[in-house]
């Protein structure tokens, strides 16, 4: 065993190759907290067996289906996530517990951890402490929050969030900020090809979103800005890389709004090439607002955007304000306001000094704050802290 490893266990629903800036942010803790010593209890995906073989944590997937017959639907999640991971806790020399959020990980991560008398760190990420209500879900994740020795909050929002409303003890929450990979997400990469493949130009203006098809993420509102763009004499076209339930949503707004020929919906992009979708476009976009208590936590793809050298445009809702410094590596505006999210990007796209120099202001600030590094320094000092 390294002695610079940290034996400890994960236990989450959401892990790579599922998509998504929090499976990413886990895959990059654990690799750097150690190798084969460091388990990893997840769900069964597709592409899992593959991904599996090459990683440097053991990793156990597990069938972790609800069904709707059943009372609560997540009912054989908690039983096998619990059997799993107590096995491991009684059997390996884990020094600490981890839930990838408070429900359903965190319920089940703090039982294995009392029964083991082990430590439990969990994640809170913004948008789950205000997306369920006041209900039975509410409750059972304020009992998990509030008897976790750590709880890691992703932002300033998290940290406030968590202290106010989940009333979580101050002294147990730890702020780490999200972080961007600054060698796979660079500037300078080739991109030709890809502007290419959606038949555009070098000259022609490109906005770029990355996330999942949802009404919150704002997507829809960068749609309806394309006009007033189009009217300034920019001529632009708009990339969006996931999938999601606005997808036929945001095709149906593009014909409304006249705009369909200069909507590209690319889906899922492959590893190799998501980075170098960042060098082609001239502005990221993800406008985000509040939705009945839906919020963004952070946005690790602002991060991304920044350290590729690409301004951002985010909502002012939420968490964002972590991930993006205001007036200096991008702009926060009213997620809401279509009329703000129009100027924030005009004026980036008519002005690409402007939007040189943020950019390479974004990429200094993932330096200076936000690298794997340095997060994964602060994880081994919380491990050690929380260690008998």
């Amino acid at each position: 065993m390294n002695k610079n490893s940290f034996p400890c266990l994960l236990l989450t629903e959401i892990f790579l190759p599922t998509s998504g800036g929090t499976a990413v942010l886990f895959d990059g803790d654990f690799r750097e907290l150690g190798g084969k010593e460091v388990h990893i209890v997840t769900a069964a995906v597709p592409g899992a067996h593959e991904f599996d073989q090459t990683h440097p944590n053991t990793i156990h997937r597990l069938g972790l289906k609800r069904h709707a017959w059943l009372r609560p639907e997540s009912a054989l999640m908690y039983i096998k996530l619990f059997s799993r991971s107590l096995g491991i806790a009684l059997t390996r020399p884990i020094n600490a517990v981890f839930a990838g959020r408070a429900l359903p990980e965190g319920i089940t991560a703090w039982a294995v951890a009392r029964l083991t008398r082990r430590p439990v760190i969990i994640y809170a990420h913004g948008e789950e402490l205000t997306g369920w209500g006041r209900g039975k879900k509410f409750k059972a994740m304020c009992f998990a929050l509030r008897h976790a020795d750590w709880v890691i909050a992703n932002s300033d929002f998290t940290h406030d969030t968590l202290a106010t409303l989940i009333k979580v003890n101050p002294e147990k929450i730890v702020t780490l900020y999200p972080t961007a990979d600054e060698v796979r997400f660079r500037p300078d990469l080739p991109y030709e090809d890809l502007r290419q493949d959606i038949g555009i130009s070098e000259q022609q203006k490109l906005i770029l979103s990355v996330g999942r098809l949802q009404r919150r993420k704002g997507f829809d509102n960068v749609i309806r800005s394309l006009p007033e763009l189009l009217a300034n004499g920019i001529d632009v076209h708009y990339a969006l890389i996931g999938i999601g339930e606005d997808h036929d949503y945001l095709i149906e707004l593009a014909a409304e709004y006249g705009v369909a020929e200069r909507i590209h919906f690319l889906g899922h992009v492959s590893y190799e090439d998501l980075p170098r979708w960042y060098n082609a476009c001239d502005v990221f976009a993800m406008p985000n607002r509040d939705i009945d208590g839906d919020t963004e936590g952070f946005g690790l793809v602002y991060l991304e955007a920044a350290a590729s050298c690409k301004p951002s445009i985010t909502g002012n809702s939420g968490g964002t304000g972590s991930a993006v410094a205001h007036g200096e590596t991008g702009l926060r505006v009213n997620g809401d306001s279509v009329d703000e999210i129009a100027a924030a990007l005009i004026s980036y796209l008519i002005d690409p000094a402007l939007a040189a120099s943020t950019g390479t202001k974004g990429r200094d600030r993932v330096l200076e704050k936000f690298t794997q590094e340095r997060r994964a320094q602060n994880l081994r000092r919380l491990i050690g802290a929380s260690s008998p």
